[in-house]
């Protein structure tokens, strides 16, 4: 028998016989009840036992993590400086200037230069650029020569010894000392202002891209509606509207030969339109993610691609196969350029400029010798544009517009985008800029979904607008 239990039974003569039945009893019930608050006041209870929590700490740092610490700077390390984080360290390079120039054998060497001068590394002690200094002027302390180097040295001054600036030409078979020539300024061409002539809206998301056609006549845009739309320049109708990507048009380029049209999308297609008949006749099939950006070759029926998947491909236009897939990069690729003249033949000289939030840089092919720096546009730069009177043109994603002088980097004229109606004034990016064939027109690209046109001030003169230049602005720096 169970007394306890809910359920009371007795065993007797083989079987089972049912003596009573009882409930189980609730063992809330017998405690307190539970009183129900309101939301404010359980609200405000949490917020009372948070700000109790935490008045101890407020106002002092969070102590920091010795392992998270290290792990952070090794991550930015990897990510940021992998590809200069090896480089020798300022003592080895001065060890090796030593050898070079420390005579090995009493033999005369065979005539050789050797540059001393600009240190590779600005942080070097100048300690060790010392050393360096005496033991060549030890080595070619016997020759007789007008002055030798100890004398102009010595002669120079202590404190002026560690001058990075000072560059000396040593020559084993002259034996003479040419100094550097003093580095000099250029005044900037006085270039007129840019005004706004047009806005073209047509476009239900924002306009990414813009491609001109050779014969000047008129130009293509992409957007994140998935169209593309042709538009007359000197009137700004809209003529066509082709439709086919999926997805955002991210690039767009027109062949200058054929009567072709090539897109490019975040839907991984590479199209190529007959603009005689207005529809695709061939697809380019191998990209593993979005393509950005694409270009024609100008004398060659090539076609370059680059997107998110790290890569460029070379296409054949005609055949539509993948004859080079360029391989290298660690991230997406943003933009391609071509150029119709070989780059091994000797000679040739070009100059190409790159923008980031901190500088405008210029770089000399085929070399990719660092020239200068265009400082002072303090934003994401998403497009450059240049035209054959030197101006160089700046977009951010801000909506700025900055103009440049292309040989001394002179900014002469920043302007301030201004959205449609209806537009969120976050919306004023500006995402591709370019010349039309003359170079007097600039069109862009921007976030609130229009196209807008620029021309040069017709009435602006050297007097109206004078070029406020000051040397100490066009210093170039070193990075």
């Amino acid at each position: 028998r169970i007394i306890d239990g809910a359920l009371q039974l007795e065993f007797a003569g083989g079987s089972w016989r049912f003596l009573q039945h009882r409930p189980l009893q609730n063992t809330l019930a017998m405690e307190d009840p539970v009183v129900k608050h309101s939301v404010h006041t359980l609200v405000f209870r949490s917020l009372k036992r948070t700000h109790d929590m935490f008045l101890g700490h407020e106002g002092q740092p969070i102590p920091e993590d010795d392992l998270a610490l290290k792990a952070k700077i090794a991550c930015k390390i990897q990510s940021e400086h992998y590809q200069v984080k090896d480089l020798p360290p300022p003592n080895e390079t001065v060890a090796k200037m030593t050898m070079r120039t420390a005579p090995t054998s009493a033999k005369p060497d065979p005539p050789s230069v050797t540059v001393l001068g600009g240190h590779a590394y600005p942080s070097a002690p100048e300690e060790g650029i010392a050393v360096v200094k005496e033991q060549v002027a030890a080595a070619h302390k016997h020759i007789p020569t007008g002055a030798s180097v100890g004398d102009i040295y010595e002669h120079a001054g202590k404190d002026r010894i560690g001058l990075p600036s000072q560059t000396l030409v040593l020559s084993k078979g002259t034996q003479q000392l040419v100094p550097r020539r003093a580095l000099q300024t250029v005044r900037p061409e006085w270039h007129p202002p840019w005004k706004l002539m047009r806005v073209l809206s047509g476009h239900l998301g924002w306009v990414r891209c813009i491609a001109m056609e050779p014969g000047n006549e008129w130009f293509a845009t992409g957007s994140s509606d998935r169209t593309i739309k042709l538009w007359e320049l000197a009137s700004g109708r809209l003529k066509l509207t082709l439709t086919g990507h999926i997805s955002a048009v991210r690039a767009l380029t027109v062949s200058h030969r054929q009567p072709y049209l090539f897109s490019a999308g975040e839907d991984k297609q590479v199209k190529c339109w007959d603009l005689e008949y207005n529809k695709v006749v061939r697809h380019y099939h191998g990209h593993l993610s979005g393509v950005y950006c694409m270009s024609l070759h100008p004398t060659i029926d090539v076609l370059l691609t680059g997107g998110r998947d790290a890569t460029a491909r070379v296409w054949d236009m005609r055949t539509k196969a993948c004859i080079h897939t360029l391989g290298g990069h660690t991230n997406t690729v943003a933009d391609i350029l071509t150029q119709a003249p070989n780059p091994q033949t000797p000679f040739l000289r070009f100059c190409f400029a790159s923008g980031s939030p901190d500088n405008i840089k210029i770089w000399k092919l085929p070399d990719g010798n660092f020239l200068q720096n265009f400082t002072g546009h303090q934003s994401i730069v998403n497009t450059l544009a240049i035209n054959s009177d030197g101006v160089l043109v700046s977009g951010g994603d801000n909506g700025s517009l900055h103009f440049w002088d292309w040989k001394t980097g002179y900014n002469f004229q920043k302007h301030q985008t201004t959205v449609q109606p209806g537009s969120l004034d976050s919306e004023a990016g500006i995402f591709k800029c370019l010349f039309d064939v003359s170079g007097c027109r600039l069109l862009t690209a921007e976030a609130d979904k229009t196209i807008k046109i620029y021309k040069e001030d017709d009435t602006a003169t050297e007097e109206s607008h004078p070029v406020v230049w000051k040397p100490e602005i066009m210093r170039r720096k070193r990075y």
